[in-house]
């Protein structure tokens, strides 16, 4: 597996398949109490978004009801902890992104380990990430932009919603791969750094596609790339990083469904499975594809690996750029 593109062959996809019929519709109304999935997240951000939209099947798979509570705070480690804290009974899960295992590289101190300390149930999906320019750049498409990088070394600065963020680590896995050097200009925010991409304030940045979909069809931004394998349904006009001309290039934004540390395997079963259940129905399909996101629910073998493997990556290139813990 490279980095963040992931896929179930038809091995795993049977076994998915096969983990959610095993479990007995008798056994999926086990307790009256609710289930809790706390969000590291504000309202209104693309985690946010996905969980609402999968929120509703998911009860009827278990036959309990939902409740999503936001807990965001230092960059998503407030909502983690308190996950982490909770009872290994089923009853609590979270809802994270990339930054759940970007933690041990950009802050000098955390209070778990953000893979020992959890149970993975299952990788959810992916969004892909495009690779967005000030349309004033005199530049056509991603060949153009990568010589115009490196024939003006530092003068074009990019963006990101701050710091170590996961939009600061993919404009930095392009810079290592395409050997260009550009500024780092980190906001408070994504959307003060797409206000000054478009304002021609700074040249470009690395964004989640639904996000800028509207302002790249309006012409306020042009998208070089997305950083996935393949092309994007909602935006099949993008082309990929490799058709694009630029070394392999792959980033995407994934959510992923955890629990508690030492959650009991009956316990990890039926939420995989009903999981795997709600993914399948056609409303959250359509959902998903409407927000601009790919389904692909993972084992929980393949969700462990995945997040140590993730947790790795990130640390090398928090490394190669050299990138200060706060």
């Amino acid at each position: 597996m490279h980095g963040f593109q992931f896929s179930l062959n038809r091995r795993q996809t049977l076994t998915t398949l096969a983990t959610a019929l095993a479990v007995p519709t008798s056994t999926w109304a086990q307790s009256d109490q609710p289930v809790k999935i706390i969000l590291p997240v504000s309202s209104g951000s693309g985690v946010d978004g996905i969980t609402r939209a999968f929120s509703p099947e998911l009860a009827k798979a278990l036959g309990q009801s939902i409740v999503v509570e936001n807990q965001p705070g230092m960059g998503g480690v407030v909502g983690s902890q308190a996950l982490i804290k909770s009872a290994p009974d089923g009853l609590t899960l979270g809802v994270v992104s990339n930054n759940h295992v970007i933690y041990p590289s950009v802050l000098k101190t955390l209070p778990f380990d953000p893979v020992a300390d959890i149970t993975p149930i299952a990788v959810l999906g992916a969004t892909p990430m495009a690779l967005v320019v000030d349309p004033r750049l005199p530049v056509k498409d991603l060949k153009e932009f990568i010589a115009l990088l490196k024939a003006n070394p530092g003068k074009y600065s990019f963006g990101s919603s701050g710091n170590g963020t996961i939009l600061h680590l993919a404009a930095e896995i392009f810079k290592d791969l395409t050997r260009t050097f550009s500024p780092h200009i980190p906001y408070s925010g994504f959307a003060p750094m797409m206000q000054d991409i478009m304002a021609g304030k700074i040249a470009w940045g690395v964004a989640a596609l639904p996000a800028v979909a509207n302002q790249v069809k309006a012409g306020q931004l042009r998208a070089l790339c997305i950083s996935s394998l393949g092309r994007s349904a909602s935006a099949p006009n993008i082309p990929t990083s490799s058709e694009a001309g630029s070394p392999f290039y792959v980033v995407e934004g994934w959510f992923a469904a955890i629990g508690p540390k030492d959650l009991p395997a009956e316990k990890i079963k039926r939420l995989h499975g009903a999981l795997t259940t709600a993914f399948s129905t056609p409303e959250v399909k359509e959902a998903m594809a409407r927000q601009g996101n790919t389904i692909k629910v993972s084992s929980p073998e393949f969700a462990k690996e995945f997040f140590s493997n993730e947790l790795h990556r990130y640390a090398r290139v928090v490394k190669r750029a050299g990138i200060e813990r706060r």
